[in-house]
């Protein structure tokens, strides 16, 4: 069976990593971005440069037609969708919960949570449709944030992200019978750009000396966590976490 793995926001951080390292593990990798296909290209290249098989798709995935387009496209050009990283995400400016709008935290919602119902959706669909639908799995990355809450900083992505967490044990209790796994990746304070989108790039820095291993973490960790839940080596593993958070 052919491995082809899709990974949403797979042009940077975490899903830019997780491309690299699945492109070396024989998995033909494709590539969602939503804005910059420089970025996503970049990544694809690296992978086809070490002779592994990259495509990139442009695809805005709050926008549920975009996504079953995009679900069809990938299975007329390449083949079905036998593995999920569901990663895409955002956040907004640091900010207390008495300062937050209805309109930010609905983006939150809409962007970080409606998201992954959606791929994951339209991915079991494929699945099922595979040669072998029990070599097939899901990954939610979510985020130290659901269990540590984000005070002072962005509870409304905390709680979005707790939102994934029931979404991936639902989700594997519901597929568990087919043989699909679906379980999700915790990372906390990690070195990516998402920092500089809530308004603090070297986040990482001011908090690492807290975290019980005295570091930051790196996307490459979390990769190597995710590529593990995907693969037969997890054979056994379903509705579960793997926190990458330093002890936190």
């Amino acid at each position: 069976m052919q491995n082809v793995v899709l990974i949403t926001g797979g042009s940077r951080g975490i899903g830019a990593a997780t491309a690299r390292l699945l492109g070396q593990r024989n998995y033909t990798v494709i590539i969602n971005y939503k804005q910059n296909h420089q970025a996503a290209q970049s990544v694809a290249n690296s992978i086809i440069t070490s002779g592994g098989k990259a495509y990139v798709v442009q695809t805005d995935i709050t926008d549920e037609q975009a996504v079953v387009t995009m679900f069809d496209k990938i299975k007329a050009d390449i083949g079905m969708v036998t593995h999920l990283v569901n990663n895409a995400g955002v956040l907004s400016t640091q900010t207390r919960v008495e300062h937050m709008s209805a309109e930010r935290i609905n983006k939150m919602l809409t962007h970080n949570v409606t998201p992954y119902f959606i791929c994951a959706r339209e991915a079991i669909k494929h699945m099922r449709l595979s040669a072998n639908p029990s070599q097939c799995a899901i990954v939610n990355v979510s985020s130290a944030a659901s269990y540590l809450g984000g005070a002072n900083e962005y509870v409304d992505y905390a709680a979005a992200k707790g939102a994934i967490d029931s979404f991936t044990k639902g989700l594997s209790l519901e597929l568990a019978a087919e043989q699909i796994r679906v379980n999700g990746v915790r990372p906390g304070c990690i070195y990516t750009d998402i920092h500089a989108d809530g308004g603090e790039p070297q986040r990482v820095d001011r908090l690492a000396s807290a975290l019980p291993l005295k570091r930051g973490g790196t996307a490459e960790e979390v990769a190597n966590a995710i590529a593990w839940l995907l693969s037969n080596e997890a054979s056994f593993t379903t509705g579960g976490f793997i926190d990458l958070a330093g002890g936190k």
